[in-house]
């Protein structure tokens, strides 16, 4: 959940000075001003039917502030709400994708606020936007970084992405999902080794052969390969790929019966969908579909 501004960044292989963190800032390529003044903290563009949100804090290293979450639920909301958009990615910058939550907004809170309004609460809520939301991660995703990024449906990662949990070092633990999502991405003893020494980080292939991300590509190529996934997702049926989503967001809930029954109804239910007729019948005509999202 927060940041390691202050802690020296250990790689899984060797630790390394977080002052290299302050080198010069790269924007996240393609990247363009906020779509509205409202907008201090995101960059937003659309290519296609594909969303791309931008964060956009490059002297704290894109740190998650309340007024960034409190931003970026609304695009999301936005762009889910908007039929022309079928998918969307969230990157960050060269140097970072978000190297955690920012510790001097946060550090002199108390418990009885943080628990009467649910401090972080609002963080999960893109865990509700039903359109597949791929993360592209460059550079340092740490503590509240890594959270985002495993709160996406697909992570891809450039080839010298970092990830980890470093909240103990400051004397707290990880409160956006650190020690829930990661354990399932990773397993008990990786998940354990990081959250409790908060130093053991995983490099981009690690990560990758642990689960926790899709693929691995050059650093400059990443954002254009999520893209490029999104627009291939965003090409398909809009209620089928959400039903998609649902089902596999519901194993990590539903007991293993329960959960094929449920992924068997939204089977069942896509037969009453003009896409299924049009799907199978481009495949029995051998012709490429043409979905009309209904």
């Amino acid at each position: 959940m927060f940041s390691a501004l202050r802690q020296p960044l250990a790689r899984a292989s060797a630790a390394k000075p977080l002052a290299r963190a302050f080198s010069a800032y790269t924007p996240a390529q393609n990247a363009v001003a906020p779509a509205s003044p409202k907008l201090e903290y995101l960059l937003t563009e659309t290519r296609g039917r594909v969303a791309l949100v931008t964060l956009h804090r490059p002297k704290a290293l894109n740190a998650l502030c309340n007024g960034l979450f409190v931003e970026l639920n609304q695009v999301l909301k936005e762009f889910d709400n908007n039929k022309d958009i079928g998918s969307i990615v969230i990157t960050g910058s060269e140097r970072a994708f978000a190297a955690g939550a920012d510790i001097k907004e946060m550090k002199d809170r108390q418990f009885i606020e943080n628990y009467v309004e649910d401090f972080l609460g609002h963080w999960t809520q893109i865990t509700k936007i039903r359109k597949p939301i791929i993360a592209a991660v460059n550079g340092f995703a740490l503590g509240g970084g890594c959270e985002l990024a495993m709160m996406c449906d697909i992570i891809y990662a450039g080839d010298k992405a970092v990830f980890g949990q470093p909240e103990i070092k400051l004397g707290t633990i990880p409160g956006a999902g650190g020690t829930q999502r990661l354990v399932k991405a990773v397993g008990k003893s990786k998940a354990m080794e990081m959250c409790l020494t908060g130093s053991v980080n995983l490099t981009a292939q690690e990560a990758e052969a642990a689960g926790l991300v899709s693929k691995v590509y050059p650093a400059e190529q990443v954002l254009d390969e999520a893209i490029k996934t999104a627009s291939k997702i965003a090409s398909l049926s809009t209620p089928v790929v959400q039903m998609v989503k649902d089902a596999i967001n519901q194993s990590f809930e539903m007991p293993l019966q329960a959960g094929l029954t449920f992924e068997r109804r939204l089977f069942h239910s896509t037969f009453a969908s003009n896409d299924q007729k049009e799907g199978m019948g481009a495949f029995a005509e051998k012709r490429k579909p043409n979905f009309t999202n209904n």
